[in-house]
């Protein structure tokens, strides 16, 4: 599965590791992840997050 970078802050969400600090389990796609899933760095919506090249 692609990797998502955050435009902002530089996150990087993994969906082999998802977020699990924020409910999102491991193996959770970013396009499947909820709509008002934000960057658990700096807040930034999933608008803001670019494919890893």
């Amino acid at each position: 599965m692609k990797k998502y970078v955050c435009n902002i802050c530089g996150y990087i969400y993994d969906p082999e590791a998802g977020d699990p600090d924020n409910d999102v389990n491991a193996g959770t796609a970013f396009e499947d992840l909820p709509e008002e899933w934000v960057c658990p760095v700096c807040g930034a919506d999933k608008s803001d997050f670019s494919p890893e090249e």
